[in-house]
């Protein structure tokens, strides 16, 4: 696992300044019914400026009685506690495992109060020890709750998306401080039909409670019955009373909200984690226009804060490819869309470099936090078919890099290995690899960054051909292996498609970076014509003389503004 920033969100003040704190990652849920095939599907952003994007691969194995495993933090490296090894692990590819059981998160923070740092399992342990041992949701919420009850939870606060092929849950968790083991937690499954998302803030308010009349929701006392499908709620005994003892509640039980109660709402979590919900709600939805007020944080000082909801219905199923570009997301159509102002440049970039908060004359100013920002590790859509067989039901759709500017390559939950290129070790954040696909997505990317809105057409042209071929390509692995009673023949055709796909994608890379720097080079945009740059005629690699467009007149009369005395042109005017 490899070491990835604490991403704690920014901290409201009362000054209703932000100050700024690495915070990252995003998570969609898709439930079966909200899908155009029937599949789940869970999506996963991990961003951080010291994050290296590679594809964490386990082989499953067996162990012998008295194995211990050194649980090592993901964040820092840091080892922490050993735990009794399972006497059998499943195969996991990045977040999914041979089953097709897939697990995001995105890190909250929560009361400070809450955390005990460096103390039981961190929460990125958490997720691949889980995976290793698991096949469905269901096992998943238990194992995790297992895991923090008897090891303590040694993270801030969190949100886990985990799906398996039929259902689709969010739980988010905090700490209980130092002196008190475990955690306190809520477990909700996402209605069929239905979509949610998190970002970094915690989502779950009220909930429904374990009653004689109230068959869907359970304690962790009662855990053993998750197994029932009518059970959709389960939580940590004391939730409701931890929050009593320490004074944030005192309401009545009905009343009590997760969110409210651990990790209130402040501006930042409005602005900088809701907004990016709020993006993927408003473009599937309607009538979530209504929520933009909320997601700019306008609406925060109102006594009752009306709070989007956990969970909506699509206006249509989606697709997976639809998915895939939910995940590429700036606030388009939006008042924050990014690529409008003039931190955008010339060319509309729709990208900030940090500091994300500033001040001038006094007055404190953000920038926006998107669901594409430009230091993402890797992200992926996680597929989940029940009809397939079980070790093809999931796709891990895997790409490196920004979002907007990836490819999302699909790799089966059951590969025997990792194309190169995603290879763990091949290159890092301090050492470039000519091999890695990390550095080739970024190569491209930060050239593309100095002219986007030229350059990203033809990026996009690139990368929507692959992924589309790749999704009809999927269609008849699908169809080859559906019906085969050989498993190892069928893991075998799954990596050698996983891998040359990998393979096809790093390609197909190292070719646009050659040809988007021939075509943009010193600011000039060469002439194509039949597919090949225009030449003279007269002498081979000749090309004839470049576009040279112009700035947007808007952007010269922001340079008038601003040093026009300067640069004005003082020759004679042409008189007739």
């Amino acid at each position: 696992m490899r070491r990835k920033s604490i991403l704690a969100g920014l901290l409201f003040t009362t000054a209703l300044a932000l100050s700024t704190a690495a915070f990252a990652c995003t998570n969609f849920l898709f439930t079966k019914g909200a899908t155009k095939d029937g599949s789940t599907m869970i999506t996963y952003a991990a961003d951080s400026h010291t994050l290296y994007g590679e594809l964490y691969y386990r082989r499953a194995a067996q162990y012998p009685a008295g194995t211990m495993i050194q649980i090592i933090e993901w964040d820092t490296g840091k080892p922490l506690i050993k735990i009794p090894q399972a006497a059998q692990t499943y195969t996991t590819v990045g977040n999914m495992n041979e089953w097709g059981l897939v697990i995001g998160e995105t890190t909250y923070g929560g009361r400070e109060e809450c955390w005990d740092l460096g103390n039981g399992i961190d929460y990125g342990s958490l997720i691949y020890l889980t995976l290793q041992r698991t096949k469905t949701a269901r096992e998943a919420i238990k194992q995790i709750a297992d895991f923090m009850a008897t090891y303590g939870y040694a993270s801030e606060g969190e949100s886990f998306s985990i799906a398996d092929g039929e259902e689709v849950w969010i739980m988010e968790l905090i700490g209980k401080g130092k002196g008190n083991k475990g955690a306190v937690w809520v477990a909700r499954m996402i209605p069929d039909g239905y979509v949610s998302g998190h970002a970094n803030q915690a989502r779950i308010t009220t909930f429904p409670l374990e009653t004689k009349k109230n068959t869907t929701s359970i304690s962790y006392k009662n855990i053993k019955k998750i197994f029932d499908k009518n059970i959709t709620t389960v939580y940590a005994d004391d939730v409701i009373t931890f929050a009593r003892s320490k004074g944030w509640f005192n309401g009545k039980d009905s009343e009590f909200s997760f969110s409210d109660t651990y990790a209130p709402l402040t501006f930042s979590g409005v602005r900088g984690c809701e907004a990016r919900v709020y993006a993927m709600f408003n473009r599937i939805n309607s009538t979530m226009h209504k929520y933009e007020d909320y997601a700019m944080g306008k609406t925060l000082a109102s006594v009752n804060v009306e709070r989007m909801p956990l969970w909506i219905k699509p206006d249509h199923k989606v697709s997976v490819k639809e998915v895939m570009d939910l995940m590429r997301d700036y606030y388009q159509g939006t008042a924050m869309d990014m690529s409008k102002d003039l931190g955008a440049g010339p060319y509309g970039c729709p990208y900030r470099w940090r500091p994300m908060t500033w001040s001038v004359d006094g007055q404190n100013y953000i920038h926006e936090r998107a669901t594409s920002t430009q230091q993402t590790g890797f992200s992926f859509v996680g597929q989940t078919r029940s009809w397939m067989p079980a070790k093809a039901k999931g796709i891990l759709w895997f790409g490196v890099d920004d979002t907007y500017t990836t490819v999302y390559v699909p790799m089966y939950g059951s590969i025997a290995k990792v194309p190169h290129c995603f290879e763990e070790g091949n290159g890092s954040m301090v050492e470039y690899s000519p091999t890695s696909a990390f550095w080739k997505f970024n190569q491209v990317t930060n050239w593309v960054y100095t002219r986007w809105k030229d350059m990203i057409v033809d990026l996009q042209k690139v990368q929507n051909n692959l992924e589309n071929s790749f999704i009809k390509e999927v269609e008849q692995i699908d169809a080859k292996v559906k019906n085969m009673d050989d498993v190892d023949a069928m893991c075998k055709i799954l990596t050698d498609f996983s891998v040359a796909k990998g393979d096809q994608t790093f390609e197909a890379w190292s070719n646009l970076y050659n040809y988007l720097l021939v075509k943009y080079i010193d600011g000039n945009i060469k002439k194509e014509k039949d597919g090949k740059f225009e030449e003279t005629g007269y002498r081979k690699g000749d090309c004839v003389f470049p576009q040279q467009p112009a700035y947007p007149e808007e952007w010269y009369r922001m340079i008038v503004k601003d040093h026009g005395d300067v640069i004005k042109d003082l020759s004679p005017k042409e008189t007739k």
